[in-house]
């Protein structure tokens, strides 16, 4: 009896930290339920999760890492050289399993023939994985609702880096928009403009198109030497002034009935753009809010056909009578704007000599009561026409 005790005692003490141990849940579901609680305003409880949910899936590649480094050492393998197919192979048929479920998880985030069938660029490519570039974000949006814009703005760019893992490659562009946004509260301007105007340079391939077909010439690879302007960009450059020249000298209805440009991923970028140089008196004000406007409508129009059968455009105030009528285009003209964009585009125009069509957009918006501000505001103008007061930035 003492001895069947004795072991008891034994087998319990030795075996209690197996029963006792908890396993560990995988990160992207820590990283869920961090949002989950951020949701819910416990900020303090959702920073924990993400840090966690970054720990662990650092922790996961480490360790795939080391299998993979652990099978590239073996004498049989240094023999094998860089063939990543071979590695593979040896690693399957001598049944090294943390190896080959490294590899399967390679594949899973990346696609193996990017790799180009080398063993190095594999173990290059799980030490990428070790970065989180989504955990990296939360953690900035932490920090962003609690004021503390410096370690937000850091943790936005150091995801921005990181973008090539983003599960949503468009993300990478929503991290630009939250970076800008910070630059502008905390008034940094000339770098505003440049992240702004990065997104537009990437997305944007009509508007850039126009630009280098406007500077005349392209230069080859030495800078010297002009070369003819391609095609496209001649193409996109007559689109372009073609455009302008219909809302300046036909309005702003004739230019809803002739162009579409459905972009929505640079519309924010030419709007916010285009809200900068309107109060700070820039003639280039015009063109970006062309863009945004353009944009805005183009989306409105889409939605109202989607919904009713048959619908042309007409004018801004029939549009209006569509958009009341849907609530996602009320939640959408509030995302983007819309009366804010079309009060500036009209200030822009009279700014740069076109009374007549700016008046148009204030004869709109005066039409609008749910316009709010833009709508008293477009009545003054009516009033009496006035250029908008320029703000001096720092």
């Amino acid at each position: 009896m003492k001895y069947k005790f004795l072991f008891l005692f034994i087998l319990i003490t030795f075996t209690a930290p197996v029963f006792t141990q908890t396993v560990t849940q995988p990160w992207w579901l820590t990283l869920e339920q961090g949002k989950l609680k951020y949701r819910n305003g416990d900020y303090g409880g959702a920073l924990l999760s993400f840090e966690d949910a970054r720990r662990q899936r650092r922790a996961m590649y480490e360790q795939m890492e080391r299998d993979f480094i652990n099978l590239l050492s073996l004498m049989e393998v240094r023999g094998i050289g860089n063939n990543l197919e071979l590695v593979e192979r040896f690693s399957r048929e001598r049944y090294y399993t943390a190896a080959s479920a490294a590899l399967a998880e390679l594949y899973y985030r990346v696609p193996k023939e990017s790799l180009k069938n080398s063993a190095s660029a594999a173990l290059t490519a799980i030490g990428k994985l070790k970065d989180y570039p989504e955990a990296e974000y939360w953690i900035g949006e932490i920090y962003r609702v609690e004021g503390e814009l410096t370690l937000a703005l850091s943790q936005f760019r150091k995801a921005y880096e990181m973008s090539e893992l983003l599960e949503d490659p468009g993300f990478g562009t929503e991290l630009l928009y939250k970076i800008a946004g910070i630059l502008m509260t905390r008034q940094e301007y000339n770098e505003m403009i440049r992240v702004l105007q990065s997104v537009i340079n990437d997305f944007d391939t009509l508007w850039m198109n126009a630009i280098r077909a406007e500077s005349g010439t392209e230069t080859n690879g030495n800078g010297r030497n002009p070369t003819p302007v391609p095609y496209a960009q001649a193409s996109a450059s007559f689109a372009s002034q073609a455009m302008t020249r219909t809302l300046e000298n036909d309005g702003i209805d004739r230019f809803l009935e002739l162009y579409r440009y459905n972009n929505s991923v640079v519309e924010r970028a030419h709007r916010q753009l285009g809200f900068f140089y309107a109060i700070t008196g820039r003639p280039s004000a015009q063109q970006h809010l062309m863009f945004a406007f353009l944009i805005q409508n183009t989306v409105i129009i889409e939605e109202a056909r989607r919904r009713q059968y048959g619908f042309t455009y007409t004018n801004l105030a029939a549009l209006a009578e569509e958009i009341n009528k849907s609530p996602i285009l009320l939640s959408y003209i509030d995302t983007v704007e819309y009366y804010k964009t079309a009060y500036y585009l009209g200030s822009s125009l009279y700014r740069n000599g076109k009374t007549a069509v700016a008046r148009s957009f204030w004869t709109f918006l005066a039409s609008q009561p749910q316009a709010g501000e833009w709508y008293s505001r477009a009545i003054v103008q009516l009033r009496n026409p006035h250029l908008e007061p320029i703000v001096e930035m720092p």
